[in-house]
C-alpha cells in the first residue's frame, strides 16, 4: 500500500477512535450524573476500615446534606452549627461515630438523631451553648455521649436528661452549672449536686409553692371584695335612714318599712 494511502488510512482511524471515545464520555455522563460535591472543605476518607467524612474546620452551619450514607464517623467539629433539625442524620444508617464538638449549637430538635440509635455507639456534644436540652431528643440513642464544657441550666430538665443518656466515662465532671434557681449551684458539677440534691422534687415543691400563694392571693381578694360590699351597703343604709329620719312621721314609717325589706 502506498505511503500516502497508509497515512490517510491512520489519520481516518484516529478520527474514528477520538470520535468514539467522545461519544462514550458523553454517555457516561448522561447515565452516570455529575460527580457528587461536598461542601468546602469536607472529604471522605477511611480510618482503621471504617468510611470516614470530615468536615472540621469548615465553616458550616449547618449539618451538610450531601453525606455519604455509607459514612461509618463523621467529624463536624469546629464549626458554627447553630442547631440541628429534626432528622439531621436520618440518611446515614451505618453512622458510628458523630462528633459536634466546638459548635455553636444551643437548640436540638426532638428527632434530631431519628434513625441512629441501632448503631451509633459514639456522640460529642461538648463545647457548644447548650442550656437545656428535652431527653426526648435523645430518646431510644444507645450511645455514649459527651455534654461537657455547655452553659448548663441545671433544674429538673437536665436531671432527666442525664439520667436518659450514658456519659461518656471522665466526661461527668465537666457538666457544671452555669445558671440555676439556687445560687449555691453555679459553678458546681451537677452529678455531684445530684448525689444530694432532687432537683426535680425540688422544682415540684417551688411549683406547689406558687400555687399556694396563687389560690391565697385569689382568696383574700375575694374576702376584701366582700368585706368592701357588706360596708358599702352599711353605709348606705345608715345614710338611707338618717334620710327617714328627717321626714314627717306618716312618710318616714313608709319608707322605712320600705326599706327594711330591703334590707332584709
Amino acid at each position: 500500500m502506498p505511503a500516502a494511502e497508509r497515512v490517510l488510512l491512520r489519520q481516518v482511524t484516529m478520527g474514528l477512535l477520538l470520535q468514539s471515545l467522545f461519544l462514550l464520555l458523553l454517555l457516561l455522563s448522561c447515565c452516570l450524573g455529575p460527580a457528587t460535591a461536598f461542601p468546602k472543605g469536607c472529604y471522605p476518607s477511611e480510618e482503621e476500615g471504617l468510611k470516614t467524612f470530615r468536615c472540621s474546620n469548615a465553616r458550616l452551619t449547618e449539618v451538610p446534606r450531601d453525606i455519604p450514607n455509607d459514612t461509618n464517623k463523621l467529624y463536624l467539629d469546629s464549626n458554627r452549627i447553630p442547631f440541628l433539625p429534626r432528622d439531621a442524620f436520618r440518611d446515614l444508617p451505618l453512622l458510628l461515630e458523630l462528633d459536634l464538638s466546638h459548635n455553636a449549637i444551643a437548640s436540638v430538635e426532638s428527632g434530631a438523631f431519628w434513625g441512629l440509635a441501632e448503631h451509633l455507639h459514639f456522640l460529642d456534644l461538648s463545647s457548644n451553648r447548650l442550656v437545656s436540652v428535652s431527653k426526648d431528643a435523645f430518646s431510644n440513642l444507645k450511645a455514649k455521649v459527651n455534654l461537657s464544657n455547655n452553659p448548663w441550666l441545671c433544674d429538673c430538665r437536665l436531671q432527666e436528661l442525664v439520667r436518659t443518656v450514658e456519659l461518656v466515662a471522665g466526661s461527668s465532671g465537666g457538666i457544671v452549672c452555669d445558671s440555676s434557681a439556687q445560687e449555691e449551684h453555679v459553678g458546681k458539677a451537677f452529678l455531684q449536686l445530684m448525689a444530694d440534691t432532687d432537683f426535680c422534687n425540688m422544682y415540684k415543691k417551688t411549683t406547689d409553692i406558687a400555687m399556694l400563694v396563687t389560690m391565697f392571693g385569689w382568696f383574700a381578694m375575694v374576702i376584701s371584695y366582700l368585706v368592701y360590699y357588706v360596708r358599702q351597703n352599711q353605709e348606705d343604709a345608715r345614710r338611707h335612714l338618717e334620710y327617714l329620719k328627717s321626714l314627717p312621721s306618716k312618710q318616714r314609717r313608709s319608707e322605712e318599712s320600705s326599706t327594711i325589706s330591703t334590707v332584709v
